[in-house]
Formats: structure tokens, C-alpha cells, sequence
């Protein structure tokens, strides 16, 4: 009876969860923010993320949101498992809030973030590192990855971000060398007006319209989106930030997020740079373990919202390449190893009726092409922006031609990624030299890349413009990791964890004229013996093939070795 009594006295004084709700907050010039708070299930006071949501979506209202693979997203239910309170609201314009939508203008949504950091400040399960200053992060995909960085470069209550699949510049992501992606532009346009409910800033129909017709942007459309932000107000930013982007985005490429890390860097700003195979676009080449986005993130804010020293953030630099393999270093760029390189040269003729390759997501192996073949090491990770070089001459109508990366043996683009390279058509020679889209990319015995300029593709719009270009100089280089830089993967979850082997032995090779190759790569004979070493490989199988003279007849052997075991895990 005593122990009972003592149970119930016990629960009267422990705080009690509190229930999620609803609230609506007037910003700063009257319109209305529509919000839902998810508090921490453990009760209490703890610390906050924000989370806003896509492009044309509206905010997450199930406290236990499950986490999105294929965008990056880390849902409601896994901040609040790690000890968060989680506020997810409507953005300006979109879902049930109300205002136009203005792109995650600086003075406007980032000023209704504001308005909510003010708002949750007054909550009683609200964590405070003083009167109205909560201890308070940000997460989030795309659009509210947008908002995060303008509003940390703004509001200095903002202990932390991660930041996924976000821009650093609409205009160096959507109208990259003054051309627009055509195909994601229609996308976006056709979601954001059911989205929006057509409460759409006047610029986004014009710039639709302008650039559906020409390719091109009014100067005044270009402007504002410039203004959209963050650009450089990221080197406002002074909290922890950890930036996520797909190998596969082609709306935010990986350019996006480098150049927001150099900028913070700069600063001195503790940052963390994560690529994974996914975001705006497909990806095509596989995922990896499943969780590993999740994890980091939530590692990320447990350390720097919620103060736990004890929480591992993992190597500065981390990606997956498109063998599925996590991979990574401790800064970025990355310590280089001997570039890939390539030449060739070739015409180009551009017809406005050839039917471009890919889709509005994806670059494709395109039919009408100038190709030059590129010839990888046996084991390279090529990682980072390829250079390109071009010497060329042409005539006719026209503004840009393309590059990208195909892997032969796939039949793909690599990344899915095609740059636009300027041209000048006036008959007279010119050189250019222009960064692709970052690649990660790895290299084995077999791998064929080949390097294609085309005309057009499907992610930036038709053909435009009747020409013929020669290009009588075609330099490419790859850029490798340095194999002292690779570290073998991040190790905040066990099935991130790779198996490198750590085999190396002989084989006896009896015979005259003996030849010996492991996976296609020969290694030397010498008395009878060869060496074989499989010493950093990843496990799988290996094939060694061994070719030799008995008895005035050539004898062929094929053996298959494990590269590795369990135990070899690291």
C-alpha cells in the first residue's frame, strides 16, 4: 500500500507531456502564419527545431513523420525521438497561411521565421538560453532549406541548421550562364500555382513566361530572384551548419551547397558537408544504407542545439558515389589526387528540330553529340568539378551548347548532371574554360566515361538556334581524391561501415610465357610466382586470370578470390 501511495505522489509531481497543437501568429505586416508545435514526448522543457517543408507543400501535422529517403528530409517523429520539440508551419502563401509567395525573401518569410522564433519563445515546453531567445535549430528540404540559410544570416536566437537539397543563388542554380533549366522551371511553375492557390509574386509568372519563349530573363526578372537570397548574406552566418545536396539534384546542384561552404569556412564557421544520391532528380545508380542522412543530422543538432559535447558530427566531408559507397575526408575540396584527363576534337551542328535527350530531371546520352573518350586508372574516385577547356570557331544562331559525362557501361550521365557552356558564333576562333556540375563518380577496372557537347538537353529546354561549330580543342580534367585522403567512410551508423580488404598473397603459375591479370590489370610473374594484392578493395570477388605455354599448347585458368571477410570491417 506504501509503494502505491509512493507511485501516485510520484506521478503528480512529474511534468506531463504536453499535447500538440495548433496555433495561428501575425508576422510583422499583418499576414497570418499558420503553425503546429510537436513537443518533445519525454515532457518538459527542451529544445526546438523549426522544420518548413517544399516548394508548393504545406507544413508537417503528424508528430511522428516518418524521415524521407529520396529528398534527404528527417521527419518530426525522429527530432522528437532524439529529445526536440519540433514547430513546422505553413509558409507565406502556401498551405493555410496566408500573403503572397515571395521566394523566401529576406524581408519577408524570413521575417515570418522571426515571428516564430518570438512566438515559441512564450511556450512553456520551450527551452530558453534567455527571455525571449529560445535555444532553437532548423531543418528541412529545399524551400525551407532557402529559408534557413537567409534567416541564420538574420536572426542571431538561431543556434544551428542543416540545411538539405538548398541554393546558395536562384540564379547561378536556376538561370546558370544565363540560360534558363528550362525543365525544372516549368515543373515548379505548375505546382506553385494550385500550391499557392495563384498567390504567386507577379516575377515568378514572368519569368516562367520569358523563359519558356527565349531561354532568357529580363534583367528586373533576374534581379529578384537575386534578391531572394541567401547568396551572400551566407557569409552573415555565424552558427553551426551542415549542408546536404544530391549527386542526382540537378535543380540545386552540388555547386550550390560548395559555394556555401566556402563562404562559411571562410568565416571560420564550424560546417559539415554531406553528398548523397538523391534531392531534385532520380537517382539512378543506388541509395546506400538507408538511415545514414537521418543519423548525421540529428548527431549535427544534438551537438550544437542541444549542447551535447558528447555527440560524434562525424569527418568535415562525406559523399556517396555512385558505386553506393559512402566515402569521406576530413575537409573539402578534398586533398587531390593525379587528375583524369582527355582531348579530342569535333562539329557540332545545331538543329532547333532535334529532339533532345533526357527529361526535365535527368540528362541522357544524347545522339547528337561530339564524344571523346576518357580513359580512368583501374581505382579512382572522381570527386568534385571536372574543367573543361574549349577552342572552337562557328557560325549561325546560337547562344549556348552542353556538356556532360556519360558512363558507357551504364548508359547514363553521370550525376545526371549537363553544364552550359557559352559560345560566341561570329566565325572567328575563341577558347573558353568553364567548371562542370560536381561529379562523384567511382573508377574501377572496366569503367568507360565518355565526354559529350550536344546542343540541348531536356533539363534546359529545346534546341535554340541553326549552327555549326568546330571545336578544334577539347581539354578535359577529372578531378581524384587522393588515396591517403579517403578514409573509408563516416561511421555514425553500423551499416555505413564498409568492408576493405586487407589481402595480399601469392599464387604459384607453372608454364612458360606466364600472364597474369587481376581484373583485367597484370601484375608480374617472377619465379613462378605472383603476387596478388587486394590490400583496400571492398568486399566482393575479384577475378584472376592466369595464361600460360605447357607443352606447346596455351592453357587458360580463371580463379575467383573473396576480397575481404567481417573481420576486415572498418
Amino acid at each position: 500500500m506504501r509503494s502505491l501511495t509512493f507511485a501516485l505522489a510520484l506521478l503528480l509531481v512529474l511534468p506531463a507531456a504536453a499535447e500538440a497543437r495548433d496555433a495561428t501568429i501575425t508576422s510583422f505586416d499583418g499576414t497570418q502564419i499558420v503553425l503546429s508545435f510537436h513537443p518533445s514526448p519525454g515532457g518538459g522543457k527542451a529544445p526546438t527545431i523549426l522544420q518548413g517543408h517544399g516548394w508548393a507543400g504545406s507544413r508537417a501535422t503528424d508528430p511522428n513523420a516518418a524521415s524521407d529517403e529520396t529528398t534527404g528530409n528527417v521527419g518530426v517523429g525522429a527530432l522528437r525521438k532524439a529529445g526536440f520539440n519540433v514547430l513546422t508551419w505553413d509558409s507565406r502563401g502556401f498551405g493555410n497561411s496566408g500573403g503572397t509567395v515571395t521566394v523566401d525573401a529576406p524581408d519577408k518569410e524570413a521575417r515570418d521565421v522571426m515571428a516564430l522564433i518570438d512566438w515559441l519563445a512564450q511556450q512553456p515546453e520551450a527551452q530558453l538560453d534567455k527571455a525571449g531567445d529560445p535555444r532553437v535549430g532548423m531543418t528541412g528540404v529545399s524551400y525551407a532549406g532557402g529559408i534557413e540559410l537567409t534567416t541564420a544570416a538574420l536572426d542571431k536566437r538561431i543556434d544551428a541548421i542543416a540545411p538539405i537539397i538548398a541554393w546558395h543563388s536562384l540564379t547561378t542554380s536556376l538561370y546558370k550562364e544565363q540560360t534558363v533549366k528550362g525543365g525544372w522551371a516549368s515543373a515548379l511553375t505548375a505546382a506553385g500555382i494550385p500550391g499557392s492557390k495563384g498567390r504567386l509574386d507577379p516575377h515568378i509568372l514572368s519569368a516562367f513566361t520569358s523563359g519558356a519563349t527565349t531561354g532568357r530573363l529580363s534583367d528586373e526578372d533576374r534581379d529578384w530572384f537575386a534578391s531572394r537570397g541567401p547568396g551572400d548574406m551566407v557569409k552573415q552566418i555565424t552558427v553551426p551548419t551542415f549542408l546536404v545536396e544530391g549527386t542526382a539534384d540537378t535543380l540545386f546542384t552540388l555547386k550550390e551547397a560548395i559555394t556555401n561552404a566556402e563562404q562559411l569556412k571562410a568565416n571560420g564557421v564550424p560546417t559539415k558537408m554531406m553528398w548523397f544520391c538523391g534531392g531534385h532528380g532520380v537517382c539512378l545508380t543506388g541509395a546506400g544504407p538507408k538511415g545514414h542522412i537521418e543519423a548525421a543530422v540529428v548527431a549535427w543538432l544534438k551537438r550544437y542545439v542541444a549542447q551535447d559535447a558528447g555527440q560524434d558530427t562525424g569527418p568535415e566531408f562525406e559523399w556517396l558515389a555512385d558505386d553506393a559507397v559512402w566515402r569521406s575526408t576530413t575537409s573539402y575540396p578534398v586533398a587531390p589526387g593525379t587528375p583524369v584527363t582527355a582531348s579530342g576534337k569535333g562539329t557540332l551542328v545545331l538543329n532547333p528540330a532535334d529532339a533532345v535527350s533526357g527529361t526535365i530531371a535527368t540528362a541522357a546520352p544524347a545522339a547528337n553529340a561530339v564524344n571523346v573518350a576518357v580513359t580512368a586508372p583501374s581505382a579512382a574516385q572522381l570527386v568534385g568539378e571536372p574543367k573543361l577547356t574549349l577552342t572552337y570557331s562557328g557560325t549561325g544562331v546560337g547562344t549556348h551548347v552542353f556538356a556532360q559525362l556519360v558512363d558507357v557501361k551504364r548508359n547514363l550521365v553521370v550525376g545526371n548532371q549537363a553544364t552550359p557552356i557559352p559560345v560566341t558564333l561570329d566565325g572567328q576562333p575563341h577558347t573558353i574554360s568553364r567548371p562542370l556540375e560536381a561529379i562523384a563518380a567511382s573508377a574501377t577496372a572496366g569503367t568507360q566515361h565518355t565526354l559529350q557537347l550536344i546542343g540541348g538537353t531536356q533539363l534546359y529546354g529545346p534546341v535554340r538556334g541553326a549552327a555549326a561549330i568546330t571545336f578544334s580543342a577539347i581539354d578535359l580534367s577529372l578531378p581524384t581524391v587522393g588515396a591517403a585522403a579517403v578514409s573509408g567512410g563516416a561511421n555514425l551508423l553500423p551499416p555505413t561501415r564498409t568492408c576493405l580488404s586487407k589481402r595480399k598473397f601469392a599464387i604459384r603459375v607453372r608454364g612458360a610465357n606466364p600472364k597474369v591479370t587481376v581484373d583485367g590489370k597484370r601484375v608480374k610473374v617472377r619465379k613462378g610466382r605472383a603476387t596478388i594484392d587486394l590490400r583496400g578493395k571492398p568486399k566482393g570477388t575479384v577475378k584472376v586470370k592466369v595464361t600460360v605455354k605447357r607443352k606447346g599448347k596455351t592453357v587458360r585458368e580463371t580463379r575467383t578470390y573473396k576480397t575481404c571477410t567481417a573481420k576486415t570491417k572498418r
